[in-house]
């Protein structure tokens, strides 16, 4: 059944939905076969791209926004960009990545009469909590989608707390990791006696819980501390602190970034709201690298015991369970163990697999 799918962000966007979206639709190993849309300058023509191939088509379209009558005017110049790049293409269904933002209101505005598959990644909820006018297009676009799919219970009860009453039908399906990275996952390189290596991986937002956990961890002693995030997301921090016990990494391509879990002895993962699913976290277990996480919903329902799970507001507390794990190596290959047990649980062929079962369901094909 052919799919059409996209996200209203630039392809080298950072976020686990566009990695997921990479890994579902786009690239030579992509399980499930699709149109994909992202974003491209809107002072460029556009690129074709590779429709139902490894490369989105880029849509040249501007005036993105989060409220008001000018998101959308957006959505309808989107939902022309959409329909004059793929036409009447005989999509069997559409996959609505987020209930917010862009992509999902102009893909249903493109295609009225096609069913729809939703799929919750976390911060359409939290904008839609944040923000009126994606309030609406959550509840529209719930009501809509035929199905919709949370990668953890905590999405659905936050799902029907925003849209009560308004969802036909909620399919738990968790998001996955690659095959190939449970199959083979790089080497892990020997640490340092008595010098843990520390690590944070991800955006620098507000909800993730980073300024203070770097600022305090910086000046743990006995430790190094490294920082995986947006280059101008990390300027901006160093302009307000002295960052100078930290190392910075840059942002990594995903390979890079698994290796990088093969050199360090803890991922942390202060997260100050729910998670839709924590997929670094897991492809962090997948490289045999314990996390320590705040149990919020999402976080809590994925890690489990397979972590550690710390209140990242107490710098105290936080270094002595660096302190306890910097003595227990026992403790830290427990917790590597049980990291893997849990990463391979979430396999992407397993994910892929539901939506493919799902969109036949709705869309009525093979």
């Amino acid at each position: 059944m052919r799919v059409i799918t996209g996200v209203d962000l630039p392809p080298d966007s950072p976020g686990g939905s566009v990695e997921l979206l990479r890994d579902l639709y786009l690239g030579p190993d992509r399980p499930i076969r699709a149109d994909v849309f992202m974003l491209g300058d809107p002072g460029d023509p556009g690129d074709p791209g590779d429709p139902g191939g490894s490369d989105p088509a880029l849509l040249a379209v501007g005036g993105k926004c989060l409220d008001g009558p000018d998101f959308w005017r957006y959505v309808d110049d989107l939902a022309g960009a959409v329909r004059r790049r793929f036409g009447p293409a005989g999509h069997g269904v559409l996959h609505l990545q987020h209930l917010a933002f862009g992509a999902t209101p102009a893909l249903l505005r493109a295609f009225p009469d096609r069913p729809s598959l939703a799929l919750v990644h976390g911060t359409d909820l939290l904008f839609a909590a944040d923000h009126p006018t994606q309030g609406e297009v959550l509840r529209e676009a719930a009501a809509a989608a035929h199905a919709i799919v949370v990668p953890t219970l905590a999405m659905a009860d936050l799902l029907h707390n925003l849209a009560p009453g308004v969802v036909r039908r909620v399919e738990h399906v968790p998001w996955g990791v690659p095959d190939h990275l449970l199959a083979a996952p790089p080497e892990r390189e020997p640490a340092e006696p008595g010098l843990p290596r520390l690590l944070y991986a991800g955006r620098l937002t507000a909800e993730k819980g980073v300024e203070t956990l770097i600022v305090d961890g910086a000046r743990l002693e006995g430790v190094a501390v490294s920082v995986a995030a947006p280059a101008a997301q990390f300027a901006a921090l160093r302009d307000r602190h002295d960052l100078s016990g930290v190392r910075y990494l840059g942002w990594l391509p995903r390979p890079a970034l698994w290796r990088t879990f093969a050199r360090h002895d803890l991922l942390l993962v202060p997260s100050t709201r729910l998670e839709a699913f924590g997929l670094v976290a897991v492809e962090a277990q997948a490289c045999g690298l314990p996390v320590l996480y705040q149990p919020v919903p999402g976080l809590a329902e994925v890690l489990g015991d397979s972590a550690v799970a710390v209140d990242f507001t107490d710098p105290a507390g936080l270094a002595n369970t660096v302190a306890w794990l910097r003595r227990d190596e026992a403790a830290l290959a427990d917790l590597r163990a049980a990291g893997r047990r849990n990463a391979a649980r979430f396999a992407l062929s397993r994910t892929a697999a539901e939506l493919a079962r799902l969109s036949a369901a709705i869309g009525g094909g093979p």
